[in-house]
C-alpha cells in the first residue's frame, strides 16, 4: 500500500469556542495547532481563520497571511485553505482568501446539502456567545455549493495553479465531480476527500464508506487520491478503517472534538497521534509533504 497522507483539520467552522477550550481562535493558536499536527506525521493541513475576539469563523485575508506567514516560516507542510468558509458565509466571501493567496491546495464542497448541527445544542447548552447559538440552531441551513458557484471557484482558484482537496458529502458530490472531469475544468489526480457522518451527508457505516469507495473507482478509476474524514466520534474509527483499505485519513478539531468517549481531545495533533498510530499497526507509513505533494501533482512551496 502507498504511504498514507495524512490531512488535520485544526480548527475548522462547525464547532464553537464554548464546546471545548482546546480549540484554537487566533492566527498564532491556530499556527501551532497546525505546526504540531505537522510534528506529529500530518502531511496536509487545512485552515480556515476565526474572529480572534469571539472566534465566529471569518474569512479574513489579513489573518489567513499571518497564519500562513508563522507556518510557513517553521514547516514544510502543505497548506490546504477553505473556500467552504461557513455555511453562512456568501460564495464572494468563501472564495477571497484564496483568490488573494493562491495556495498550492484549496477545499472545495462538490454539493449543496442540507446541514444539521442542531442536535449538538443538547450536548453543549452553555454557550457564552450569541452567534454560537444562532449558528448551531438553525434548522433551515442549506450549503449552497450551485454548478454555478463550484465553476467560479474552479476558474477562480484553478487558473492561479491552485488544485483541490474535493469534499463530497455523498455519492452525488462524486457524479458532480465527475461532471466537472468530463468538461475539462478539474485533471486528475483528484484528490477525494469523503465526508461521513455529518447530519445531511452519507452516514458513517462501514457500508456508506464502501458505497462511496465503490462509485469514486468506478467514476474514475485509479486516476484519484482517495482520503476520508469521519465526523465526530466516528474520526478514528472511520479513519483506521479507511487506511485499512489502502486510503487516506483527516482528523482534528474542525472534524471531531474527541479523542476517545466522553474526552475532549487537548489538541489536533493528539487526533493525529492516533490516527499515525493506527497506520503503524497496519504496517503503512505515513506520507512526508513532499510525497503528498507529488501525488496530488502540487506546485510545491510557495
Amino acid at each position: 500500500m502507498p504511504d498514507a497522507i495524512i490531512t488535520c483539520a485544526p480548527t475548522g467552522a462547525i464547532h464553537t469556542p464554548s464546546m471545548s477550550p482546546y480549540l484554537p481562535v487566533t492566527p498564532h493558536e491556530i499556527a501551532e495547532a497546525a505546526l504540531g499536527a505537522a510534528e506529529a506525521g500530518a502531511a496536509i493541513v487545512h485552515l480556515h481563520v476565526r474572529d480572534p475576539e469571539d472566534g465566529h469563523p471569518v474569512q479574513d485575508t489579513g489573518l489567513f497571511r499571518e497564519l500562513l506567514a508563522e507556518i510557513e516560516d517553521r514547516s514544510d507542510v502543505v497548506v490546504n485553505l477553505t473556500t467552504g468558509g461557513s455555511p453562512h458565509m456568501s460564495v464572494d466571501e468563501r472564495i477571497g482568501p484564496a483568490a488573494d493567496l493562491a495556495p498550492e491546495l484549496a477545499s472545495l464542497n462538490m454539493g449543496t446539502m442540507n446541514m444539521g448541527l442542531f442536535p449538538m445544542l443538547e450536548r453543549f447548552p452553555d454557550l457564552r456567545h450569541d452567534w454560537e447559538r444562532t449558528h448551531l440552531g438553525n434548522k433551515d441551513l442549506v450549503f449552497k455549493n450551485t454548478f454555478a458557484d463550484i465553476e467560479r471557484i474552479l476558474k477562480t482558484c484553478g487558473d492561479q495553479g491552485t488544485r483541490f482537496e474535493f469534499e463530497c458529502y455523498d455519492t452525488a458530490h462524486l457524479y458532480n465531480l465527475a461532471h466537472f472531469l468530463e468538461r475539462g475544468l478539474v485533471r486528475a489526480p483528484l484528490f477525494v476527500q469523503s465526508v461521513v457522518g455529518l447530519l445531511g451527508g452519507i452516514g458513517a457505516d462501514v457500508e456508506d464508506l464502501l458505497h462511496m469507495r465503490r462509485t469514486a473507482q468506478r467514476l474514475f478509476g485509479d486516476d484519484f487520491e482517495w482520503s476520508v474524514l469521519g465526523a465526530g466520534a466516528a474520526q478514528i474509527r472511520v479513519g483506521s478503517i479507511a487506511l485499512a483499505l489502502g486510503a487516506n485519513a483527516r482528523v482534528g478539531l474542525e472534524d471531531s472534538l474527541w479523542d476517545g468517549p466522553g474526552k475532549l481531545a487537548e489538541s489536533s495533533r493528539v487526533q493525529v497521534e492516533r490516527i499515525t498510530a493506527a497506520a503503524g499497526v497496519l504496517y503503512r507509513d505515513v506520507a512526508t509533504p513532499a510525497e503528498a505533494r507529488r501525488r496530488l501533482a502540487l506546485r510545491g512551496s510557495r
